[in-house]
């Protein structure tokens, strides 16, 4: 007999054999208006160490360990903020029903906002998914697509949390297991009633809720998280992080992300100040709150923003984020290339210090801290990149990157907004090709790809209005075919047009004298080139290939604009691809 023909008694039937008490928690959506997620629990995925059988998360006697999940912070009714979206690990005990195994159910779910949020992992073995229904306020209804990677086999690199250990009726195994945070796009602004979940029952949904949009707005300067190395390590230490806005505004709010991380960090204080110059602030630094408090505990995986704060932020302006790190932090997510000179201080907090005197180290990282929004403006645009976007071979502590030079010029015109520009470059990036594996401590920093960060670095960040797309060189230095890049550069054109983003993509720059730019190389990177000229998968093209190539010879940069090592262009090349941009592609 086919599952799509089954009666909906022999489901029920089948549920109560093969989940045990699903018959009580089961409510057949059919029969029931919208009811709240832990009403509708019918499956139980934690388990204490101790009594592995109490749960059953995959049919198969395994489960999630309630031990890894308190050391990762996700302890029972804890708010996690994951991809810019508010959820709650289930308010139940080891052994309690935890989650829905999707089958249809209809959740009530309210809010306004650009995204459902899901947290969910699948236990089919491979990913699972199906289609489900949003409904709205005003009646309307649309369908979504969710799917769920697997909790034992899916990738860590998009995953929220891994935890070390799963148990099992016959011991407990030192295996990752892995929960996902999955977001689908709705009708921005509308308001949400109830979402009819998928007819997928290997899917398991934890929490869901609508991610609200970022509405009154605007980012200003962003980083991205490259991995998850050893640092000092610190105990009573002060981070003061030297970051330059974009656009500016009456407001500020900053953004910590845990990305990467297997335990919680504690942020003891924190506050921000313009600089004034190194490590000192032209005034007092003014103290920063997370919901009210002075300080955070950011679960393993997870992200803090502060509360809204009166600051007049300069635009085009360097700022100093101080944060006071009370316990000990042995490794942290961070982004490696800052191309900017930061501090650290001796023991003590001082996050509210004026004074440079404390900060006696230098940091050439940003930890931690990756992201800063001001109050009002247009919104912004996210350059998606690698080395040449993030900065590599431009002038320390100059702000020269070609994001910096393209967000003065639009601070000086008015064609166009005035938008906030991110920069989302990662040195070493690739498009289709992990370089950090996505968990555990790793020396290598050279980020996740482009595709497995796209949700994280571009669809959560603040009011990203434009995508513009800048790899490719690393994939094909690498081994990588131009079909491999393009694949890849085409799904990311479609997954954000899925999310009502416009989306420009850059052509990649030549680099003939770099030792792994071989002519071989050159021809892939061509038929990449001709690829985005070409296609119609964007919105508009950035030709930087032909700004900066030798007319003499294409294959290389012009040695004008070489940094010298031939594969990153130095600061007159990277301000003349920010000035080769026409700023009205930017708004279509």
């Amino acid at each position: 007999m086919r599952r799509g023909l089954w009666s909906s008694a022999v489901v029920l039937a089948l549920l109560t054999v093969l989940v045990p008490g699903a018959a009580a928690h089961a409510v057949p959506a059919e029969r029931s208006g919208p009811l709240p997620l832990e009403r509708l629990f019918d499956n139980t995925a934690v388990s204490d160490d101790a009594r592995p059988g109490e749960a059953d998360f995959d049919g198969f006697g395994a489960s999630l360990s309630a031990r890894d999940l308190a050391a990762a912070g996700w302890t029972p009714g804890r708010v996690l903020d994951v991809q810019g979206a508010r959820l709650t690990w289930p308010r139940r005990q080891a052994g309690e029903a935890d989650n829905v195994r999707a089958a249809g159910q209809q959740v009530r779910v309210t809010g306004r906002g650009d995204a459902l949020a899901f947290l969910v992992a699948g236990t089919a073995g491979a990913d699972v998914g199906g289609s489900g229904t949003v409904s709205y306020a005003d009646g309307s209804r649309a369908p979504y697509r969710l799917t769920a990677p697997d909790w034992r086999t899916g990738p860590l690199a998009t995953k929220a949390v891994a935890l070390p250990h799963v148990n099992t009726p016959d011991g407990q195994l030192a295996e990752r297991a892995r929960l996902y945070v999955v977001t689908v796009p709705i009708a921005p602004g509308r308001q949400v009633a109830s979402v009819r979940l998928p007819d997928s029952p290997a899917l398991h949904v934890f929490a869901l809720s609508v991610r609200a949009d970022s509405a009154g707005w605007t980012g200003s300067w962003a980083a991205s998280t490259g991995g998850y190395p050893t640092v000092g390590p610190w105990t009573d230490r002060t981070l003061r992080l030297v970051v330059h806005t974009s656009a500016g505004g009456p407001r500020v709010r900053v953004r910590f992300d845990n990305t990467f991380a297997g335990a919680p960090v504690r942020i003891g204080s924190a506050t921000v100040a313009v600089q004034a110059e190194g490590a000192a602030s032209r005034r007092a630094p003014v103290p920063l709150a997370f919901g009210g408090a002075a300080g955070v505990e950011i679960p393993a995986g997870a992200q803090a923003y502060s509360d809204p704060l009166d600051f007049d932020v300069p635009a085009d302006t360097n700022l100093l984020v101080s944060f006071h790190l009370p316990g000990t932090v042995p490794a942290a997510p961070l982004h490696r290339l800052a191309a900017q000179r930061s501090y650290l201080s001796v023991p003590g907090d001082h996050a509210a210090d004026g004074s440079a005197a404390a900060f006696t180290s230098v940091l050439t990282s940003w930890p931690l801290l990756t992201g800063l929004d001001v109050g009002g403006g247009p919104g912004s645009v996210v350059a998606l990149g690698d080395s040449i976007t993030d900065g590599d071979r431009s002038t320390t502590d100059a702000n020269r990157r070609w994001p910096n030079v393209l967000a003065t010029r639009l601070l000086g015109q008015h064609t166009v907004p005035r938008y906030g520009v991110l920069n989302q470059g990662i040195s070493g990036n690739r498009v289709v090709g992990d370089r950090y594996p996505g968990d555990g401590v790793s020396s290598d920093t050279a980020g996740v790809s482009a595709v497995h960060r796209l949700d994280r670095d571009v669809f959560a960040q603040t009011s990203a209005r434009t995508v513009v797309v800048f790899e490719g060189i690393n994939d094909l230095r690498w081994g990588a075919s131009a079909q491999d890049v393009v694949a890849g550069l085409r799904q990311i054109a479609d997954r954000a047009h899925g999310r009502g983003l416009r989306v420009l993509a850059a052509t990649i720059l030549p680099c003939e004298g770099e030792t792994r730019c071989t002519a071989a190389v050159d021809a892939e990177r061509v038929a990449v080139n001709t690829w985005i000229r070409e296609s119609d998968a964007y919105d508009g093209v950035l030709d930087f290939d032909a700004v900066l190539r030798d007319p003499q010879r294409p294959s290389r940069i012009l040695p004008a604009y070489d940094s010298g090592d031939h594969l990153h262009p130095g600061d007159a090349g990277l301000a003349a691809l920010a000035e080769s941009v026409d700023l009205r592609l930017l708004a279509g």
